[in-house]
Order: C-alpha cells, then structure tokens, then sequence
C-alpha cells in the first residue's frame, strides 16, 4: 500500500510532521552521533526515521499500525541501519528488548513524535523501566510540555513525576500547521535527561515519595494540610508542625512545592 491511501487512523493519535526545517530542528537538538542507538517511537510515515539513519549507528522505530509496519520495510528497504518492531510500546517486554540490543551496556536515546493520546504513560514507562534512556528528545502537546517542565507554582503531578527522575528542558514550539493532517493545538519539543542519582534510590522510598506526592494533590483546590491529612489519614495539627518544621505556611498548596520538597516530606513522614 501506498503512503498517499493510507488515512491516519484518529484512533492512534496519528498526526504526521511534514515540515522539513521542525525535522532538522529535532535531529540537530538530539545531538547525534555515530555511536549512538536511537528508539523512536510511532515513526509513522518514516520522515523522521530516515533523518534519524543519517546521523546516528542504529535507529529501532517501534511502530503499532500494521498498515503503517508494511510501508516503512518497503519504503527504509535500503537502510541498513534501521530496524523496524510492529507493538505497542506500551505493551511489549521493553527491558527485553533492551537486553536483546545489547543496549542495557551501551545505552540508548529515544527520539520521537509521540501520540497525544499515550504521551505521559509512555514517559513514564521510560523514566520507569529498569534501563532508561540516557536521554529523550520528543514532541508532545504544547500544553504537556510546559506541564513538565514547569517550576514551583506550578507543579502537578506530571510535572514532580517527570523531575523526580529527570532533567527536563523546553527547547522549541512546533505550530500545528507543521503536520498533516492538521491537530487542533500547537505541539513542543522537550528533552529529558536521566538523572544519575535515581539509580541509587530505592524501590521502596519511590513508592513512598509518590504515596505523599499523590495524597499531596488529591484535591487542587485544597491546602497541603487537608489533603495530607486525608490522603495519609493523620492528624491535621501533627501535619501542620511537619510542614511549619520544613519552612512552609499553613496554607501551601501542592504546586508551591518542588521535588526537593516532596522529598523532605516523604522523610519526614
């Protein structure tokens, strides 16, 4: 099948990025070389897959429209260094396939439009999994963007989840007429890069920081206090002298906090 007859499919999110100058832009922001390895996810009509060959050692482009797997081995035939995975990332064995490629030893960056519609779970599972790239150069919705990388006043959950294990920068806005067919909101480049320190943190106090974080902002319009104290079930004086203790007002909210803080409190607690 043809690219021109193959219709996006608005049940994957597929809106695919035509401008050539947003694709050098991405390539020269991933800051690419020969000894890298490359995970793109969602490569769609391979625009970005083939600019990706040209510059790094091995692109691995994971793709889960069937129709779209088909016309990529037809269209990168040619392209040694190019290996395309019919899945759904969020489904496969992703440490398996790491091991596979040898890539738990050498290390692997992740370029990629990601779909709007599965952006956050699939950060997650990148920052989450048990050999995360060392870095992530991807296009999302502006708005999740500015979401991620956003400062103390206005955190949320996405935003401590991200920085938690990551570096995260807002490089560049891509306007919505850079693809066809046309969304209907801008979209942003971000780079995220791994933190060496989480390596060290245990399973243990990860699953406790995001236990305060989540009681944290359980309602938006709440103070800290009530939401502390009904996410954990404490007393609202003892968690008041907790707060007070680390230098925070009796009416801070959650977004007034940065990761630093989420981790003092998750000792504290």
């Amino acid at each position: 099948m043809k690219l021109e007859k193959l219709k996006p499919k608005k049940s994957l999110g597929q809106n695919f990025l035509k401008d050539e100058a947003v694709l050098d832009r991405i390539i020269k922001a991933a800051n690419l070389s020969k000894e890298d390895v490359v995970v793109e996810i969602g490569p769609g009509h391979g625009a970005l897959t083939e600019k990706l060959a040209q510059v790094c050692g091995k692109v691995i482009a994971i793709e889960i429209d069937e129709r779209l797997v088909e016309v990529l081995h037809t269209k990168l035939v040619d392209n040694q260094n190019i290996e395309i995975i019919a899945g759904d990332i969020l489904k496969i064995n992703l440490p398996e396939l790491i091991i596979e490629h040898g890539l738990d030893k050498t290390g692997y960056k992740v370029v990629a439009n990601l779909p709007y519609y599965i952006t956050s779970p699939i950060i997650r599972l990148l920052l989450e999994t048990k050999y995360p790239p060392t870095e992530m150069v991807v296009m999302v919705q502006k708005e999740v963007a500015e979401r991620i990388v956003a400062k103390k006043g206005a955190m949320s959950i996405l935003a401590v989840s991200v920085q938690y294990y990551a570096k995260a920068e807002f490089l560049f806005t891509v306007f919505k007429e850079s693809f066809e067919p046309m969304p209907k909101v801008d979209s942003a480049i971000i780079r995220i890069t791994q933190n060496i320190e989480h390596e060290t943190i245990t399973k243990e106090a990860t699953k406790k920081f995001f236990r305060i974080v989540k009681s944290g902002f359980s309602a938006k319009r709440k103070t800290l206090i009530n939401n502390l104290s009904n996410g954990l079930q404490l007393e609202k004086k003892l968690v008041e002298e907790k707060l007070v203790s680390l230098g925070f007002s009796p009416n801070t909210r959650a977004q007034e906090l940065g990761v630093e803080d989420w981790r003092k409190l998750a000792e504290l607690f």
